[in-house]
């Protein structure tokens, strides 16, 4: 049903008017709060994603998508290659054979999994642990792989080494606490422990430079922050460049490495231009959260988006819509607020902000707003708007072409 293989010829949503209206009249029999995909704007991101990445793979993260039959379609496209999963529940999901729907054939777990019967059903399976790497930054994790169940009692298990990415500035760490494995002598001291123990077997690296690909460099009315970020991502890419090879030369002096990971939807030029690495994680790029509105480089269509209906005017400059509290994670702040996009020039109360019944909308578009109109939202990240909704309604050509379902819709709670 979702094809993204050609790139589509015009973008409507360059004209906001035409594009949201046109999202309004498709939708028009659908009761809100629903959400929608435009298929040409999905395809339009999808190769623009591909463009940036230069020819270098690009591994979806499917934590920042989680609607299966993008995943697939993304997949079906000539540079990109596996996903990056957040849970190895969904990596297991994603990676297992069913009627008419064959597994992902190659599935990372981006972050280090606890998760006992999951750790227990990949030692058990042949083909799943054929298919499904997972990530480790300390022997304490293989550790627990091991109590689970014993190395010759399992398949081999197949691990990758994140290694971290953030920078060590004049004003100290800047960037996310993920993996302790920070040098190019820890990592190996870390990879040469795994080759050596029995029923593991290191096949990959990672490492995610969120102080890069997760921090815009355009915040709307902060110039000064702006050129500090952008000083702070100068220094931070030249250190990388030089860390993270020296550290993959050292782990691949060890083991033979089926890929080195890094990257994100906000660095894939520069990720492209590291020779250590061998492919791209990105995912967000796909759906163009607003978060990405704060970036100079790149700007993603609005590919999802969700309705919400007007069912009160607390006064004539009010209207109330029904919902709206799909707040995105991360520091607590307006930015991580659904912003409202259409009709233009709505802002939230700021007493109020996103309720989860209610949240008023003032502006001068609103006194126009009458009980049973819709107003269009953008969601902060990607892939969160998924955990909200049971489907997305398919738009292409001006109508909607059907709908598929969310995780959520299929039953998937991961996190």
């Amino acid at each position: 049903m979702i094809d993204v293989s050609a790139k589509p010829a015009t973008q409507p949503w360059r004209d906001e008017a035409a594009y949201w209206q046109g999202l309004t009249d498709a939708t028009r029999e659908l009761d809100p709060p629903c959400a929608v995909i435009h298929l040409g704007a999905l395809a339009h991101n999808a190769h623009d994603m591909l463009r940036r990445a230069a020819g270098k793979p690009i591994r979806v993260a499917s934590k920042s998508v989680r609607v299966r039959e993008v995943l697939d379609a993304v997949l079906a496209l000539p540079g990109y290659e596996g996903v990056l999963a957040y849970t190895l529940s969904e990596a297991l999901w994603l990676a297992a054979d069913e009627p008419g729907r064959p597994g992902i054939r190659d599935v990372v777990v981006g972050y280090p999994t606890a998760e006992r019967g999951a750790i227990a059903r990949l030692a058990h399976d042949a083909a799943l642990a054929a298919r499904v790497t997972l990530m480790v930054d300390s022997v304490a994790q293989l550790d627990l792989v091991d109590a689970v169940v014993p190395p010759g009692q399992r398949e081999i298990v197949r691990v990758a080494i994140e290694l971290d990415a953030s920078w060590n500035g004049p004003a100290g760490r800047v960037g996310v606490w993920r993996s302790p494995v920070h040098t190019p002598a820890a990592a190996r001291s870390l990879a040469e422990h795994i080759v050596e123990r029995p029923g593991f077997a290191l096949v990959g690296m990672m490492s995610y430079e969120a102080q890069i690909a997760g921090q815009g460099d355009d915040p709307a009315g902060r110039p000064a922050f702006a050129r500090t970020v952008r000083w702070m991502q100068r220094r931070s890419k030249a250190e990388l460049l030089e860390r993270r090879a020296e550290a993959v030369a050292s782990v691949r002096a060890v083991a033979e490495l089926e890929f080195v990971n890094g990257g994100g939807t906000g660095s894939l030029e520069f990720t492209s231009s590291d020779a250590s690495c061998t492919e791209i994680a990105a995912g967000s790029g796909l759906f163009g959260g607003h978060l990405f509105d704060n970036y100079r480089e790149f700007a993603p269509a609005p590919a999802t988006a969700f309705a919400l209906s007007v069912v009160r005017r607390p006064r004539r400059e009010t209207a109330t819509v029904l919902g709206g509290g799909w707040i995105a994670s991360g520091p607590p702040g307006p930015d991580r607020l659904p912003r409202p996009v259409w009709p233009a020039g709505l802002e939230m109360a700021p007493r109020e902000m996103a309720g989860e019944v209610q949240t008023p909308l003032s502006g001068a578009a609103a006194e126009a707003l009458r009980p049973g109109d819709r107003v269009w939202f953008r969601h902060t990240k990607s892939g969160e708007l998924a955990e909200h909704v049971n489907e997305f309604a398919l738009v292409g050509d001006g109508a909607a072409v059907g709908s598929v379902p969310s995780y959520r819709g299929e039953g998937r709670a991961f996190l």
